[in-house]
């Protein structure tokens, strides 16, 4: 049997229990104060004190209807789900009867009590010894049914309180429960984001020191792209010196030695090629240049 039937079916039978017990002390409190009861027996359960037993019974009923609607949707089968909810809706009615019950057995006591305290007077006024007699125990007997009756009360007024304070460190003991498992997830979160944290410095280190490289590298470029840079500017500058000096001394050479002939300037074209070719290709290149 699973364990969520079990306790469904312990709680029905608390609940026919305590109903059988609720409805014998509803009928002794209807029964209550009637001529053919005994004072000692009235005495021994008095009014209040089966009042009181009575509401203790009905509020218990009341705390296992309210678990029994808690079981009743963790129950594993449709048909025992219904019948729970059945149950639970006859008991609501039951509880009801109950306490209308209670409290027409309540207006049945004050009617028996004042019928015997009037068949009493009645016997009190006819006077003789045995009336004298009888009033002094009737006197007694009231004192005593007081004194039972304030102890009672203040009995019930110390069980309403330590029911009360058990409430209270109940509910206590949850709020702390539950402030522990915030403080446990608060915990758990903080370490996820101490690690996530940790990660992120690392990348920033790591993305540090790549922006560095990366400034390093395009320095060194920049160096090295100016130094060819100059060094082909400065190569174009000497070629353009030496062009301006051959073109001054070739002026020159017409200047002092009359204009040449065509035959003798292709010769001499013809004299530096060969010339070239026979120099090494270094010298070749730097020629060209």
């Amino acid at each position: 049997m699973d364990k969520v039937t079990e306790e469904v079916e312990k709680v029905k039978k608390e609940w026919d229990d305590t109903c059988r017990k609720t409805q014998e002390h509803i009928n002794e409190i209807a029964q209550y104060g009637k001529s053919g009861r005994s004072r000692d027996e009235d005495n021994s359960n008095s009014l209040p004190r089966l009042n009181a037993i009575a509401q203790d019974g009905l509020a218990l009923l009341s705390s296992l209807i309210f678990k029994l609607d808690l079981l009743a949707p963790q129950l594993p089968t449709d048909p025992e789900v219904q019948s729970a909810r059945d149950s639970l809706e006859s008991w609501k009615t039951l509880i009801q009867t109950l306490r209308l019950n209670l409290r027409n057995a309540n207006m049945q006591a004050k009617a028996n009590m004042r019928k015997a305290a009037q068949e009493e007077r009645a016997q009190l006024l006819g006077g003789g010894e045995e009336s004298t007699a009888r009033r002094r125990n009737l006197q007694t007997k009231a004192g005593m049914t007081s004194a039972a009756e304030s102890i009672t009360e203040s009995l019930r007024r110390t069980r309403q309180l330590m029911a009360q304070e058990v409430e209270r460190s109940t509910s206590t003991l949850m709020t702390l429960d539950e402030s522990t498992g915030v403080l446990k997830k608060a915990e758990s979160e903080y370490k996820g984001h101490r690690s996530l944290l940790m990660r992120t410095r690392n990348l920033l280190s790591t993305m540090q020191r790549q922006d560095v490289l990366d400034r390093i590298i395009m320095a060194v470029g920049f160096l090295l792209f100016s130094f060819a840079v100059l060094y082909v500017v400065s190569k174009r500058i000497g070629l353009l010196t030496l062009q301006r000096k051959v073109t001054e001394a070739i002026k020159a050479g017409m200047a002092g030695k009359g204009e040449l002939r065509p035959q003798d300037i292709i010769d001499k074209i013809n004299i530096n090629r060969v010339g070239n070719m026979e120099a090494p290709i270094d010298q070749r290149i730097h020629d060209e240049l």
